[in-house]
């Protein structure tokens, strides 16, 4: 393998695994989250009048999500190809 074949191999290895670090780090960061608010909603925390922090972060999560499924074809797939 050419040494120029092997550098874009590289770049491309590498910019999956720190995209899929980062994905990790997202999903820890949210699943985390997400019990705190369990957690809090078991203990009769929320109700009609207060619910902003559930809602934030749903939206937040759904976001994340979105985010992620343009960012990896984008970055690996589709640009895998150059």
């Amino acid at each position: 393998m050419s040494s120029g074949r092997q550098d874009r191999l590289h770049a491309r290895m590498v910019r999956l695994n720190l995209m899929t670090g980062a994905h990790a780090l997202h999903m820890v960061v949210g699943v985390g989250v997400l019990s705190v608010l369990l957690a809090q909603a078991w203990k009769g925390h929320f109700g009609p009048e207060r619910f902003n922090a559930v809602e934030t972060a749903g939206l937040d999560w759904h976001f994340v999500d979105i985010v992620w499924i343009f960012l990896f074809p984008l970055l690996y797939l589709i640009g895998g190809r150059y």
